[in-house]
This record gives structure tokens, C-alpha cells and sequence, in this order.
């Protein structure tokens, strides 16, 4: 049987799962990815003493990308159907495509936890933001945005500036929380998802005050 994202029903027998003990820990947090949150999740490499594991002694990202072989699990997979598909592949990595449900503007983590402590007081708009063990943040934020950074970095007046700030878009993938990034340790949630909070925000709506922290980092 299927399941709404992020319905009651789904919630419950997450719930259910965890207690009984009926799937790995990966199998349960990609069945909230795919059923809360409605993201697709592909498994991924993982790294040990920087050896891959997809196998490829040239590999140039290792522990920080999908198996070109492994099928996605597909945004509103039934529980069954992620148990089936992960089972293939025991202790892969979550990886998130960008693009899809979600671009993701991309800061310095220290810069990125000031901007989301002034962000929140401010009232802004919020989606998830994620950490990665490089010192990274991650703001989710509506697809598109990469597409459009040039042009609203313009408008803003922030074009000319050396901002350490990037965006993300189709054709990239984020580990996701809680796998372990390149063999470097876990990605975390700064801000994790809420089923309250809707799609993510408009890159707009948060690019002014991220290009200002970055800024005031950089001087």
C-alpha cells in the first residue's frame, strides 16, 4: 500500500518501524526522505582511509557521490519499495539530486549559522539547512536558484563582490544527515525539516542576508 507525503498515515508507520525494529536505520530515514519530505534518494559511496567504495582506485570524490549503477529511490516510495531497494546496498550513503524538489545556496558554515540566527529573528522564511563535516552550510531553497543567482546577486548590488557563497543546482547531489561525507565524519542538521514549513523558501528571500554575512566574514 502507498502513502501520501508527509500524511499522518506516513508518520505512524515510521513510528512503527522504529519500534519493532522491521528495517536498518538507513532504510527508516530514507523512507522520511521519500515519504515526509517528498526527496528523492539515491544510495551512495562511502570512503575509508580515502579508498572508495564504488570500487574505482581513480575515483576523483570518494565517499561523495551516487553509485552510477544504484536505481533512485523515487519521492513518495512506498516503505516496501525502500526496504527492497536499500537492502541492495547496506550502509550506502543518503545523497540528495539537487535540482529537483530543492537548489541549495551554499556558505561557509560560521557565516551560514550567523545568517540563520539573523534570518530566524527576522521572521524570513526558512527550509532545511544542513552542515557538512567540510565546514559547509546548505540552505534548501526552491528550485531554479541557480539558474538565477547571477541575475538576483545583480539586482542586489552583490555581483561585484568576492562572496564566498555558491548555489547548487541540477546535476548536483548533497550527502544527506546522517551519513558520513567523504570519510570526513557525518552531515548534520543546522535546521532540520519541518512538516510546518512548506516548500522551501525563494533563493531571493534569503540571498540579501547570506550575501551580507559573507561579506562581513570576508572583511
Amino acid at each position: 500500500m502507498g502513502f501520501t507525503i508527509g500524511s499522518t498515515r506516513t508518520r505512524t508507520r515510521i513510528r512503527d518501524i522504529r519500534r519493532r525494529g522491521m528495517r536498518t536505520a538507513e532504510c527508516t530515514v530514507v523512507a522520511e526522505y521519500t515519504g515526509l519530505w517528498g526527496w528523492d534518494v539515491v544510495p551512495g559511496a562511502r570512503a575509508a582511509s580515502g579508498r572508495c567504495s564504488c570500487g574505482d582506485p581513480a575515483c576523483t570524490a570518494p565517499g561523495a557521490h551516487p553509485f552510477d549503477f544504484a536505481p533512485e529511490v523515487p519521492a513518495g516510495a512506498t516503505l516496501d519499495t525502500v526496504s527492497e531497494a536499500w537492502s541492495r546496498f547496506p550502509g550506502a550513503a543518503l545523497m540528495l539530486p539537487v535540482g529537483r524538489s530543492f537548489d541549495v545556496l551554499e556558505v561557509a558554515e560560521p557565516a551560514g549559522r550567523r545568517a540563520l540566527v539573523r534570518m530566524e529573528r527576522m521572521g524570513l522564511p526558512l527550509g532545511p539547512v544542513c552542515a557538512t563535516p567540510t565546514g559547509r552550510a546548505q540552505f534548501f531553497v526552491a528550485p531554479g536558484a541557480a539558474a538565477e543567482l547571477p541575475e538576483l546577486l545583480y539586482r542586489m548590488g552583490w555581483d561585484d563582490a568576492d562572496l564566498d557563497l555558491h548555489c547548487l543546482g541540477p546535476g548536483a547531489y548533497i550527502t544527506a544527515p546522517p551519513s558520513d561525507h567523504a570519510g570526513l565524519g557525518p552531515a548534520r542538521w543546522l535546521r532540520p525539516p519541518s512538516l510546518d514549513a512548506g516548500a522551501p523558501p525563494q533563493a531571493r528571500l534569503l540571498l540579501g542576508t547570506l550575501a551580507y554575512i559573507c561579506h562581513r566574514s570576508a572583511g
